[in-house]
C-alpha cells in the first residue's frame, strides 16, 4: 500500500517544522571535523516543484515555505533554512522545495556519508538520480524500518537517524517506535528524529506515550499546530520528537516556533511546544 506521495504536501506547514529541525541538527553535526553517518528511512524524492500539477492540486506550500520567503527579519535559525531554498531558486522565484536529504546535502561534507531509503516505485528512481555519487549517498529501493537494523551501528561512530513515515498505514505509529528501539539499542549514542502527524490529539499523544514507555532518555518535544487539533480537517499540525537531540536546540526553537505559530497560524487555537518527554 504505497498510495502515499509528499510532492502533493511539499513545503507546507509540516515541512517547515521538519527541515529546520533538520537543518539545526545538521549544523550542530558539522561543527565536529569527526564525519558522521546519516539515514533517512522515508527519503521520498529529495527535492520538489512546486510548479508541478501535483502541488499545484492543494498549493499547501502557500500556506507553508511561500508565506516565509515573503517576510523579513526573520530569526536567524529560519533564514537558515530560507538560504537552503534560495539556493534551489537563484531567480528569486520559489519554484522548488528540498526534501530532507536535499536539506542534508546543503551541509554534509565529501567524509559524511548518506544512506537514503524509498519504496515507492516512482518515487526511488527520481532520488536515485538526484543522488548518482554512490560514495557519497547510497540510495536504496528498501524498508527505511528495517535500514535501521541493518545500518546501524555506523563505522562513523557519529550519526543522524530520520523516520518520517506517511502513517497511511496505522501500524507505522507501532513500527517507527519499535524502529527508535531497535535503533538505541544498537547505536544509543546516535541522533534520531522521529516526525509525526497531529490529526487528533489523542493519536498524537499516544505516539508520545509509547515512546516515554521506551524509557529511553533525553528525548526532546517540538510540536507546531496551526490550528485547532480537535477540528476534522486534516492534519492540524505535526511534531518531532529528538533523541539525544543538540544541547542547543530546545533554545533554538524557543526562537523559531513562536514565529512560525505566529506566521503560519489558521485560527486562534493555534500554537506550539517544547517540552522534554524523558530528561536526559
Amino acid at each position: 500500500m504505497l498510495s502515499y506521495r509528499h510532492i502533493y504536501h511539499a513545503g507546507n506547514h509540516a515541512d517547515i517544522l521538519k527541515h529546520l529541525t533538520v537543518s539545526q541538527i545538521c549544523r550542530h553535526f558539522v561543527k565536529k571535523d569527526a564525519p558522521f553517518f546519516y539515514l533517512d528511512t522515508h527519503a521520498g524524492i529529495g527535492q520538489y516543484s512546486l510548479q508541478s500539477e501535483q502541488a499545484q492540486k492543494n498549493k499547501e506550500f502557500h500556506s507553508g515555505i511561500a508565506r516565509l520567503f515573503a517576510e523579513k527579519d526573520l530569526p536567524e535559525h529560519i533564514e537558515q533554512l530560507l538560504d537552503i531554498v534560495r539556493d534551489l531558486n537563484p531567480t528569486d522565484a520559489l519554484e522548488v522545495y528540498p526534501g530532507s536529504p536535499k536539506i542534508v546535502d546543503y551541509y554534509v561534507r565529501q567524509k559524511d556519508k548518506l544512506h537514503l531509503c524509498e519504496l515507492h516505485p516512482n518515487d526511488y528512481p527520481t532520488l536515485a538520480a538526484l543522488f548518482p555519487n554512490k560514495r557519497k549517498a547510497n540510495v536504496v529501493k528498501d524498508d527505511g524500518f528495517a535500514a535501521v537494523k541493518a545500518m546501524l551501528p555506523p563505522p562513523q561512530k557519529r550519526g543522524f537517524v530520520l523516520m518520517d513515515p506517511p502513517y497511511e498505514v496505522k501500524k507505522d505509529y507501532q513500527y517507527v517506535v519499535q524502529a527508535l528501539e531497535e535503533g538505541y539499542k544498537r547505536f544509543p549514542q546516535g541522533t534520531y528524529a522521529i516526525w509525526y502527524p497531529v490529526l487528533n490529539r489523542q493519536q498524537a499523544n499516544d505516539l508520545l506515550k509509547n515512546v516515554k514507555a521506551t524509557k529511553i532518555r533525553n528525548v526532546l518535544l517540538l510540536e507546531l499546530c496551526i490550528r485547532d487539533t480537535e477540528q476534522e480537517r486534516g492534519m492540524a499540525g505535526s511534531g518531532m520528537i529528538i533523541v539525544n537531540p543538540p544541547w542547543t536546540l530546545e533554545k533554538e526553537a524557543n526562537t523559531f516556533l513562536p514565529v512560525l505559530s505566529r506566521l503560519l497560524a489558521e485560527d486562534q487555537k493555534a500554537g506550539y511546544q517544547i517540552t522534554w518527554i524523558t530528561p536526559e
